[in-house]
């Protein structure tokens, strides 16, 4: 395997390109190439510049002095590190300096002239699902380039973009925003050719204040267009289609219909769900064609994410037969994401459908959907379980959201609820015990229970789950509520 990722650069053209001041190191006789670029040492091959980041737990320029033995032909450093063999290319700021980086890579590959084509991609819920989809999709047609998991801010993003070459076709960039300014900064390093907006939920309204933030917020895609690009909106949100009045270039709809006869170009109709919760419907771009999709992934909220990505993909040249089959062949999305699998424990087995990545009131209710739908409509309904952990970043509203999660899944009809809470922070604590409360208000709070820890919810799970044979777990909360780790407990005993 070939350890070229970027364009190949000098050490000149790097300090050139990154505003630093090239110190050469005892191994800088050989003018090198450079052909990677990483920020965790342990990625470095022969070729690679490591760009130390000073994090919150650890501090990058602790591993200068080793790189040059890895491979690294330079480092990208905030003050120069004695007795380190490797050249030093010293900035003010590496993480500005690590988005300048990507910034030229970019620009290089875009000077070949050659197709290629970035895809920047936002909105408060669905961006990672989406990512995936269009990976796969245009993937069919060219070499493909898009984050693992959900790389996207003004790290993740770059590291994506520096594994851009001569030999890529399409980037999939996917830009998130905890504050107004964020996407702007994103678009000045990578401007995409297209943008995807997909909705602009409450997802951080507490970083924001308001829905109009968020979508100012999200709409600083659009106006990071290349001059000319295409904006590919959801015509289902109004927010989002306000966006359209100040598109650089064309724009494509995509979303379900709607009454009034001004259905989207790229639309899904006839949406329904199996047993397993997968969704099937009829794909429908603006020509008229139309093809049969049904989905390897689970979640009916999972329809608008397909529709974005078919949208770019046939913008791009691909026919609706290839995007409705490949859709299709998606079967495995990032982890954590309405995965479903089967944990065999000693006293008992459960289906755990894990959306434990994160969580706001939109996914929690989506995720919540899926729950009721497993199966819904087969002679033995199985005993459906929702463990819940708190949402964060809602703002002043957020007691009240929680109040309304827990009323949303009992008036749903889940069979037991599990809020988990924290033994260690008060104020996480605080909102699963919200939950719990809207839960018993709605209705019989037989099996609704305010846990304070993630053993305390295994053991309770299984409880239920020998009780209930057949059984069927949703696993959903905010990345700090801890549930992945119990994600990934219960996954290493499922068989896939």
């Amino acid at each position: 395997v070939s350890s070229l990722t970027m364009m190949p650069m000098s050490l000149e053209e790097i300090a050139q390109a990154v505003q630093g001041q090239l110190v050469a190191g005892t191994a800088a006789a050989n003018t090198p190439v450079a052909t990677s670029a990483f920020t965790d040492s342990r990625q470095i091959v022969e070729g690679s510049v490591f760009i130390a980041i000073a994090g919150e737990r650890v501090d990058g320029h602790d591993y200068v002095p080793h790189v040059g033995a890895q491979g690294a032909v330079a480092a990208i450093v905030d003050h120069e590190i004695a007795d380190a063999d490797v050249p030093q290319i010293v900035v003010e700021d590496t993480v500005l300096a690590l988005g300048l980086l990507a910034k030229h890579n970019i620009e290089r590959r875009r000077a070949l002239g050659t197709p290629f084509t970035v895809v920047g991609i936002t909105g408060s819920v669905g961006k990672t699902t989406t990512k995936d989809l269009m990976k796969a999709l245009l993937s069919h047609m060219g070499s493909t380039v898009a984050p693992v998991g959900s790389f996207n801010n003004e790290i993740g993003l770059p590291l994506t973009s520096l594994k851009v070459n001569a030999e890529t076709r399409f980037l999939v960039a996917e830009m998130g925003a905890n504050h107004v300014g964020e996407i702007a900064n994103l678009t000045s390093l990578v401007p995409p050719d297209i943008a995807v907006v997909l909705k602009v939920g409450v997802a951080h309204l507490g970083e924001f204040g308001s829905a109009e933030r968020i979508a100012q917020a999200k709409s600083e895609i659009i106006h990071g267009l290349v001059p000319g690009g295409l904006s590919v909106l959801n015509a289902n949100d109004e927010h989002v289609a306000a966006m359209s009045a100040f598109a650089p270039g064309d724009v494509m709809w995509f979303g379900l219909p709607n009454g009034d006869g001004g259905n989207p170009a790229i639309t899904a109709q006839h949406v329904r769900c199996d047993e397993l919760d997968h969704p099937s419907f009829t794909l429908k771009n603006g020509d008229g064609e139309h093809a049969e999709v049904t989905l390897g992934i689970c979640g009916q909220h999972n329809v608008m994410n397909a529709l974005a990505a078919a949208s770019v993909a046939m913008r791009l040249g691909m026919s609706i037969d290839e995007v409705a089959s490949a859709l299709s062949d998606v079967t495995a999305i990032s982890p954590h994401r309405m995965a479903v699998s089967t944990v065999n424990k000693q006293e008992t087995s459960f289906t755990l459908i894990d959306d434990s990545f994160n969580a706001n009131p939109d996914s929690m209710k989506a995720g919540l959907d899926g729950l009721l739908r497993w199966k819904a409509g087969s002679e033995s309904q199985p005993f459906r379980i929702a463990v819940l952990g708190a949402m964060l970043e809602l703002g002043p509203d957020e007691k009240d959201l929680h109040v309304g999660i827990g009323r949303y899944a009992l008036e749903g009809g889940v069979d037991a609820l599990l809020t988990v809470g924290s033994a260690s922070d008060a104020s996480l604590d605080a909102l699963a015990g919200a939950m719990a409360d809207g839960a018993s208000l709605a209705g019989d709070a037989s099996h609704v229970d305010w846990v304070h820890d993630i053993d305390e919810a295994d053991r309770l799970v299984t409880r239920l789950a020998v009780e209930h044979p057949g059984a069927v777990v949703l696993l959903k909360g905010s990345h700090a509520s801890g549930l992945s780790a119990l994600a990934e407990r219960w996954q290493a005993l499922a068989a896939q």
